[in-house]
């Protein structure tokens, strides 16, 4: 019987509950022509069952890593895993639309806490020494669960319908959660956070985090990440030449995860995690700059997604190098929730408006534009922790 004590292990087991929570965008995402099918009556608004996961991180996302920070991470991970795993078992049984749009707007909660809790564990298990390495990898969770919903789940779905990856994914969270819940021990009292949870403190808080240098640097430089992350994957494709769209859309995903897993863990033994972003950037501000004058090369596009993947490493590697205390990191994990899926929401349709607009090649004026702040963003805020201490 494998050491239950063993803290790799439990580092891998949460890791997995991030593949959950990224499966619980995945599994509407990859097969969302399924979904088409199985419910025709939504038309137009069937997107909204898999938006409605990013709607709530938008509000609920900072209230999250407080609730995390005050209630207990062990408590509130193992409750969101086992609420995860039912709903998804729920799905399964394709009830009606309006049933399912229900049952999608609990899971956003279910999500958002796993995507708090998760990550702040694994920092506090980390040894110093790697941290960063730990929280690079903790960074993969939602290209991975993505990637193997294309490769396991899709032929499932194609053999025996999209109720099988929902029954799937729920049994998977189900492990998940029992692995964890005999794994993980609770973190000490004196890594919570006090206070109550009363709107007007949830607001002075809120205003409190997005102004401190340490808490909301990660968050804001990565909502200027997920701006234009998925909406790369969605619109530059398109402009690609015809022989070279399709292998790009695949390897365009795993360029970001392989440099993230490789250059990037490797450089945060000389850079920290904010110089790491900075780096990532401006590499891909210049990319971009080079890519506007050669749109058509397939190359620059998974090289474009590679400096990204530098942003990645160094975005979650950043928070438990700002905000050392477990009740900081889960308000500074909570504001990146919450600003990833403001990014996630926004950023495909500003990119078609822009392209709409004034052409393809608006395309780059976006990126270049959404690239500079994130990189200005950082330096202002490392500029006022400079001044704060």
């Amino acid at each position: 019987m494998p050491d239950v004590r063993n803290p790799v292990l439990i580092l891998v087991a949460l890791w997995c509950a991030g593949l959950s929570a990224g499966g619980q965008f995945a599994k509407l995402s990859v097969p969302f022509d399924a979904f088409a099918a199985a419910y025709p009556d939504a038309g137009p608004y069937l997107g909204f069952m898999v938006s409605i996961l990013s709607a709530m991180g938008v509000i609920c996302g900072f209230f999250a890593g407080m609730l995390v920070s005050r209630l207990g991470y062990r408590t509130l991970l193992l409750g969101a895993l086992w609420l995860g795993a039912g709903l998804s078992i729920a799905q399964a049984a394709l009830p009606s639309w309006p049933a399912m749009m229900a049952l999608r707007f609990v899971e956003g909660i279910s999500h958002l806490i796993i995507v708090v809790a998760a990550p702040t564990l694994m920092a506090q298990l980390a040894t110093d020494q790697a941290r960063g390495a730990v929280m690079t990898i903790w960074s993969t969770f939602f290209g991975v669960a993505f990637a193997l919903t294309a490769f396991l789940g899709m032929p499932l779905v194609v053999r025996e319908g999209i109720w099988a990856l929902l029954l799937a994914h729920g049994v998977f969270t189900a492990i998940v959660a029992t692995l964890l819940t005999v794994m993980l021990k609770p973190l000490p009292k004196t890594a919570r956070r006090e206070g109550g949870l009363l709107p007007g403190p949830i607001l002075r808080a809120h205003a409190s985090a997005y102004r401190s240098p340490f808490l909301s640097a990660p968050a804001l430089g990565w909502l200027c990440y997920t701006l234009t992350y998925v909406a790369l994957l969605t619109v530059l494709p398109a402009q690609l030449p015809e022989n070279s769209r399709d292998w790009a859309s695949a390897i365009m995903p795993l360029a970001g995860l392989g440099v993230s897993l490789t250059l990037g863990i490797v450089l945060l033994r000389w850079f920290d995690g904010v110089r790491l972003c900075v780096l990532g950037f401006t590499l891909a501000i210049a990319t971009a700059l080079v890519l506007s004058a050669a749109p058509s090369s397939a190359l620059l596009a998974v090289a474009l997604m590679g400096c990204l993947g530098l942003v990645q490493s160094g975005s979650f590697a950043a928070i438990p190098q700002l905000a050392p205390n477990p009740a900081d990191q889960a308000e500074a994990n909570g504001a990146m929730a919450q600003m990833g899926n403001l990014g996630n929401l926004l950023g495909t349709p500003l990119m078609l408006s822009l392209v709409a607009w004034a052409g393809a090649r608006a395309i780059f004026v976006g990126l270049v534009f959404a690239y500079g702040a994130g990189l200005g963003l950082h330096l202002l805020q490392a500029h006022r922790r400079r001044r704060a201490t």
